[in-house]
């Protein structure tokens, strides 16, 4: 069994994105710049922008935080996303998710300009994304696929089983998976018999949000585990939807959680803001 190290990739990924960005700047005075909008107290969400916030600034990107407080108005954040879409400096604009039950996040996410939206949730990427064109893809899905290359595993025909349909996760990910030319199959929670379904896998990804949801018995020998969770046991320690330590011995690759899928998000994240800047610069 080998260990799919997200940790050391994101470093080295970081590492690029700090080239490019010293290179950007050399050549047109410039720096990517990326703006978040946080609503509300959330502690979850607070420590995301928090460990985005510090990425950047190891990078040398301008970043700035929005912080509104839970009851604004959906108007107010319309007025902010608007004002960041027509500044020049902010490259990419990262709306953090779950807001607040009163708010629209549907009608933000789409206010968000395309060639701003690096967290790629926009219906025109989604769109790119599912007809196999460039475009800005999640972050989470997209770290997975570096993992893959990273690690020379040739996607082409492996029956993957993608657990989990959420537009951030799952849904990105089949589309991912199918332009590399995999046989792709998308469980969820009304999926009768999940075990029937991941027992045939090759590759099994999963990010729902539930502690040991994948268990020994549900994984054929010598398969590759994604685990996308990352849930809080009762003893406070960091896991992920797999159980690790049972699967761990009958797999052939495996992400841990922590450090698995989770750097991969940021550092994916600071690598569609410099792609945007990098077109941004193109154009002016």
């Amino acid at each position: 069994m080998k260990i799919l190290d997200g940790k050391t990739l994101a470093k080295k990924i970081e590492n690029e994105v700090l080239t490019g960005t010293q290179l950007l700047k050399e050549q047109t005075g410039r720096v990517p710049g990326l703006a978040v909008v946080l609503v509300g107290n959330d502690p979850a969400s607070q420590a995301y922008v928090s460990m985005k916030k510090k990425a950047c600034d190891r990078v040398g990107f301008y970043s700035v935080t929005h912080e509104m407080p839970t009851n604004i108005s959906q108007e107010a954040i319309e007025n902010t996303i608007t004002m960041m879409n027509n500044n020049p400096n902010i490259d990419g604009i990262l709306i953090q998710l779950p807001l607040p039950s009163q708010i629209d996040t549907t009608k933000l996410l789409e206010l968000v300009s395309p060639n701003k939206d690096v967290d790629g949730f926009h219906p025109y990427n989604v769109g790119r994304l599912t007809t196999g064109l460039d475009g800005f893809v999640p972050c989470t899905p997209l770290g997975v696929m570096e993992l893959f290359k990273e690690y020379d595993i040739d996607l082409k025909g492996k029956n993957c089983v993608v657990v989990g349909a959420s537009n951030i996760v799952g849904k990105p990910m089949a589309s991912l998976l199918l332009n590399a030319n995999a046989t792709v199959e998308i469980c969820h929670i009304f999926t009768d018999d999940l075990k029937k379904h991941t027992l045939n896998a090759d590759i099994i990804l999963v990010g729902v949000g539930v502690i040991n949801l994948i268990k020994e018995d549900m994984v054929k020998e010598g398969a590759i585990i994604i685990d996308i969770g990352i849930n809080r046991a009762d003893n406070g320690k960091l896991v992920g939807d797999v159980d690790y330590e049972n699967v761990s011995q009958k797999c052939s690759y495996i992400t841990p959680v922590p450090g698995g899928v989770g750097p991969m998000t940021i550092s994916m994240l600071l690598s569609n803001t410099l792609k945007a800047a990098q077109l941004h610069s193109k154009e002016s």
